[in-house]
């Protein structure tokens, strides 16, 4: 009598992850030597491509909806046209494409003009190299980003009255919660921890670090007291915040 054993079957490999695509940038600012610097910066980083450069709006306007990317790194100060003036117009020829402000203007109103013409993010050009990278990330899914040195000039903004129009629009659209005050006593002390760093304008990756706990930890607690506090953003968190320190 023989016996034939058949061959076991062959375990299918492992699926590999498809990785992501990079982040596309086109860089606008008027300083040949700030911009040429600032591209090789954001080119040791294997998830940033820069794919256009312009010196002016002008410039910038007639690239951007030909290379269509995901963030517009747009310097205020240019000729001719200011870049907190250039915004409706970019959002209006590249409509997928992210405005993300980078300057040395910390003037409050620039701050506001630019969220209000609905720019992603105002950053300050003292900002450090890995921090910009995380910023423009975070800026392509959708997320607002201000430097932490604007967050006082920020939440003046979103709390300034008699204003045409919010000043922070884009930025949050819905009003604070009216059940915000009465569910603070529901925040854990680690919630209340992770609140001030969101006022002070943190990343969850700074907040991981300051706290010395993992980011998953952090995005879990973020979303926690967002809905603890009734509230929609960080954004709006930060402005509870503040209120809050003023009331004590």
């Amino acid at each position: 009598m023989t016996f034939s054993i058949a061959p076991a079957p062959l375990a299918a490999p492992p699926q590999a992850t498809a990785p992501q695509p990079p982040v596309t940038l086109l860089v606008v600012d008027d300083h040949t030597l700030f911009r040429r610097g600032l591209i090789a910066l954001l080119g040791q980083d294997p998830g940033l491509l820069v794919v256009g450069e312009a010196g002016d709006a002008a410039e910038a306007l007639r690239l951007a909806p030909q290379l269509l990317p995901h963030v517009i790194l747009l310097d205020n100060h240019l000729p001719g046209v200011m870049g907190v003036d250039a915004i409706r117009g970019l959002r209006e020829v590249a409509p997928a494409s992210r405005v993300l402000m980078l300057t040395v203007s910390e003037d409050g109103q620039d701050l506001a003009a630019a969220l209000r013409n609905g720019a992603q993010g105002y950053l300050l050009k003292t900002i450090e190299g890995d921090l910009l990278a995380e910023a423009i990330r975070r800026a392509a899914r959708g997320e607002p980003v201000v430097s932490p040195e604007l967050m006082g000039k920020l939440v003046a903004a979103f709390q300034s009255q008699g204003a045409p129009e919010p000043a922070l629009a884009p930025v949050a659209q819905t009003p604070l919660s009216t059940d915000a005050s009465a569910a603070v006593a529901q925040l854990s002390p680690r919630e209340e921890d992770v609140l001030r760093e969101i006022a002070r304008g943190a990343s969850n990756k700074e907040i991981a670090r300051t706290l010395d706990i993992a980011e998953t930890t952090v995005k879990i607690h973020v979303q926690h007291i967002l809905r603890k506090l009734g509230l929609s953003s960080r954004v709006q968190a930060a402005v509870y915040a503040f209120d809050r320190q003023r009331a004590e």
